[in-house]
């Protein structure tokens, strides 16, 4: 007998696998599912599902359409925001020229340099290099002048990449100071904008303010499918990541993103350009005061509400949580593992040695859970020891 699609929905897939479910205080991670795509987006998907479309044209109608909605210039769906930085390099580098798109990643007799910041180099560098790009880096671990920029600015350079996420830390020069220097040569400024929302105008904001193009991811804050993304900006650059990318035999092939993820990521586009954003900002407000006020009776803890977020956590405008372990408490490694290994199942971030809770991937109600097993599993290493069994699974 066949099953209705609500029931498909409302069963647990994870469980036949011996998977379980987690209650995710961490945030908007690809390594936990990214996000929970809202009933709009999946029937949405559904739907796409059941009738062939030509992609080409699917890409090109859903790019105008998202960039119409953005009032940017132009918009690309990509399989993710990493996607997306390779085939923003991989326009940067080949255009539209046939020949070119067709050696990549061999780039030898191609201008082929990427100049980015040394302090904003991080573990999605190699997405930017995927299709044979090199990097010039510039500025300091804490400070960067001007010069600094200008001096790595060959003929060779094809880019600047920005990642807003380390845009405060290191002494980074501002977005507008790159820009700037960087349109003096006629080299397009890429910003690495993943996780940077909320708020939602940063959207279209980077691109107001420059940028060639802007990168964001489609299962985060957008809540859209996981491996979708999206590239905003400049039309020439946006149509050189389509032509890299699929159904075209290029670089960017295996980078596909399917009919139901275009269909997928306008629909929670769409979505959430209605949202009221200040009812889900005073929602997190709330649940993270629930956290601070419940987690500070912890024996070995002290909790404090922390916005914006430190440099490095993404987006930085969400108020967080954040929890400090004393001394004598058992080690952060240690309270995440048992965490996540107890029953209800729970993760959670770090940051300099002590917790980061995170509301916005949390339902309403579910920061109650994730204090309680805070103090399960604080209480029950106290009464162990340091050097008790991290992975103890605590029942609520």
């Amino acid at each position: 007998m066949t099953r209705s699609p609500q029931v498909l929905r409302n069963s647990d897939p994870y469980a036949p696998l011996g998977v379980r479910r987690l209650i995710n205080a961490w945030g908007t991670v690809t390594r936990v599912g990214g996000s929970l795509m809202p009933p709009e987006v999946l029937d949405a998907m559904a739907a796409a599902a059941h009738a062939f479309v030509d992609v080409n044209e699917l890409h090109e109608r859903a790019g105008d359409h998202l960039a119409g909605l953005l009032g940017v210039p132009a918009v690309f769906v990509s399989s993710g925001a990493a996607a997306g930085l390779a085939l923003a390099a991989s326009a940067c580098i080949a255009g539209e020229d046939p020949a070119r798109m067709a050696r990549l990643p061999d780039t030898g007799g191609l201008p082929h340099t990427i100049a980015i910041h040394r302090s904003h180099r991080n573990r999605y560098d190699q997405c930017l290099r995927l299709p044979g790009a090199v990097f010039a880096e510039f500025g300091g671990a804490d400070r960067t002048e001007p010069w600094e920029l200008e001096a790595v600015l060959t003929p060779e350079v094809v880019a600047v990449a920005f990642v807003a996420q380390f845009a405060d830390a290191g002494g980074s020069l501002p977005l507008e100071t790159v820009v700037r220097i960087a349109s003096q040569r006629n080299i397009p400024v890429i910003v690495d904008a993943a996780a940077e929302l909320p708020p939602v105008e940063n959207l279209w904001a980077f691109i107001q303010r420059g940028a060639a193009l802007a990168i964001f991811s489609g299962g985060k804050a957008l809540r859209g499918p996981q491996a979708s993304g999206l590239v905003a900006g400049r039309p020439d650059l946006v149509r050189g990541c389509r032509l890299n990318s699929n159904p075209h035999q290029r670089i960017g092939r295996p980078m596909k993103a399917g009919k139901e993820e275009i269909v997928g990521l306008v629909a929670a586009v769409e979505r959430y350009l209605t949202l009221d954003h200040s009812a889900d900002m005073a929602r997190w407000e709330r649940q993270v005061a629930f956290l601070v006020d419940a987690v500070q009776g912890i024996r070995g803890v002290a909790a404090r509400r922390v916005c914006p977020a430190d440099p490095g956590i993404q987006p930085v405008g969400i108020p967080r949580a954040y929890v400090d372990l004393h001394p004598d408490a058992p080690s952060t490694e240690a309270v995440m593992t048992a965490l996540q290994s107890g029953d209800p199942a729970v993760v959670v971030g770090d940051h300099r040695g002590g917790l980061v809770l995170n509301p916005q991937t949390l339902e309403p109600g579910e920061e109650e859970i994730v204090a309680l097993r805070l103090k399960q599993v604080l209480d029950a290493r106290h009464r162990q020891g340091s050097s008790g069994d991290a992975g103890a699974t605590v029942r609520l």
